[in-house]
């Protein structure tokens, strides 16, 4: 029997391929996520990850890529300290180029090499949903933060995460819907998000994401569902007519040992 603390060789398999697409698209990233390129970042993201930092002091930025967050976070007043990392060479490279004064390092979410308690707050902005060892990525979240230190929590929607669903538009019965594929089943996928621009995906139903949260003693605070940015439905205007669909899920939660 598998020691259930360990990953599965499925898992292993899919991580390393997910390692070598990052490592290929990391460019493709930075141009287009970074430095005011992405309005989801701008609008959205960003300004959220600041309201949710205050009174927070030492900060862990899990898959950091090339730092954005870090660097934002430790303009946040009260932050003392921000380590990000993330499992890609050629992010880490960039991160300490753009930032050298914040400590960058290459590590997996399942494997933190942090002692016990290190941190207050810990952040992971779209990260999750590429990792294939969601237990031990969420108990080394919840061994790394103190106790009633916060992780904010932010995830691509599952609803449109969801493979096969999108905005239909019926021309033969006359309506537009939105169509939900097997959200209940948990798919892991590679996907072409632009030409030549392959990632990796793992669809999960958001109670997955919650009951593994309560079972490592992390609890919901808060929870936000915002409709995409004016500034994405501009460059995206085909979303328009699905601006009801959340692209994004924000969950604050708290470290609380019974």
């Amino acid at each position: 029997m598998m020691d259930p603390d360990q990953s599965s060789p499925l898992d292993d398999e899919f991580d390393e391929i997910a390692s070598e697409l990052w490592e290929n698209n990391a460019k493709w990233w930075q141009d287009g996520f970074t430095r005011g390129a992405d309005p989801e970042y701008e609008e959205q993201i960003i300004p959220l990850l600041v309201e949710q930092l205050a009174g927070s002091r030492s900060v862990l930025d899990i898959g950091t890529g090339e730092g954005q967050l870090s660097r934002l976070a430790l303009t946040v007043a009260g932050v003392e300290s921000v380590v990000g990392i993330d499992p890609t060479w050629e992010q880490i490279f960039e991160a300490r180029n753009r930032a050298p004064r914040i400590s960058y390092l290459k590590a997996e979410a399942a494997t933190l090499p942090f002692a016990d308690g290190s941190f207050d707050t810990v952040i992971a902005c779209l990260v999750f949903e590429h990792i294939a060892d969601l237990t031990g990525a969420i108990s080394e979240v919840s061994r790394v933060l103190q106790e009633n230190g916060c992780f904010l929590f932010f995830l691509n929607h599952p609803l449109l995460q969801t493979p096969n669903s999108g905005w239909i538009d019926d021309h033969i019965i006359g309506e537009q819907y939105w169509r939900i594929g097997k959200y209940l089943e948990e798919e892991r996928s590679v996907e072409e998000v632009e030409k030549d621009i392959y990632i990796p995906f793992i669809h999960r139903p958001l109670h997955t994401y919650l009951n593994t949260l309560c079972d490592n003693s992390l609890f919901l605070t808060h929870i936000e569902e915002p409709p995409p940015p004016k500034g994405f439905l501009d460059k995206a205007p085909e979303y328009y007519d699905a601006a009801s669909i959340p692209r994004l899920l924000f969950l604050r939660l708290k470290k609380i040992q019974f």
